[in-house]
């Protein structure tokens, strides 16, 4: 038994660079029949363009176990450290993040 587990392991190679992971504060998410397409954003105070700084495209079946392994592992965060509070309305644009412009 426990070599047919080892057959069933995947041996996952994460990069240094892949580890440092990206910021992002905005996710756009949008779909057709096949896909499901996340793009995750930076929008930084006081500048008036955004840029994408990761996509990625899932099937209908992935973005569906995306979703509920997400739930479950706000579940788990909120159980150890509270509800996570949330905006009753989504942000507009542009976020200026309540500030200011900024200025050179």
């Amino acid at each position: 038994m426990e070599e047919q587990n080892l057959d069933n392991q995947l041996n996952i190679e994460l990069s240094e660079e892949i580890a440092e992971g990206i910021f992002s504060n905005l996710a756009i998410i949008t779909h057709s029949n096949t896909e499901f397409v996340v793009d995750f954003i930076r929008v930084m105070p006081g500048v008036p363009k955004a840029r994408v700084k990761s996509r990625i495209i899932l099937t209908p079946e992935h973005a569906k176990r995306l979703l509920g392994a997400m739930q479950d592992n706000i579940e788990k965060y909120e159980a150890v450290n509270g509800r996570i509070k949330t905006q009753d309305e989504p942000p507009g644009f542009p976020m200026n993040f309540g500030g200011p412009p900024a200025q050179a």
